[in-house]
């Protein structure tokens, strides 16, 4: 995958958690939550520019590691949504799916970097 099409994906998938946080019910919960999704899930996108910008392998191995991270939180919030009865499921696969998927690349990514390292 090249990364201008890795940097347009995690840039959808932003967007995808924003207009899910946008649709939220308009509660003190769903706030909070909605909240830290929004910060995790526009994080994913900010930190592969970043990785795509490193200096050096070591910090080429580390930034990945970061956005995996994010990509992690922002699973979490979503799942949380959900089992909270904020959003059904059907509002949230696309967006599940897509997470599930970036995780992978960038997973595949790291050791691939790491591999090339040694």
């Amino acid at each position: 995958m090249k990364q201008n099409d890795l940097k347009e994906r995690t840039k959808k998938f932003a967007l995808k958690a924003i207009n899910l946080v946008e649709a939220l019910p308009k509660k003190r919960i769903s706030d909070v939550l909605g909240r830290q999704l929004l910060r995790s899930g526009t994080s994913v996108g900010a930190n592969y520019r970043a990785a795509c910008r490193a200096r050096s392998s070591a910090d080429f191995i580390s930034k990945p590691g970061i956005v995996e991270e994010e990509i992690d939180e922002s699973l979490y919030w979503i799942e949380l949504l959900e089992t909270s009865g904020m959003v059904s499921h059907e509002k949230v696969t696309d967006l599940l799916n897509e997470a599930n998927q970036l995780t992978a690349i960038t997973v595949a990514s790291i050791k691939t970097a790491k591999r090339n390292k040694l």
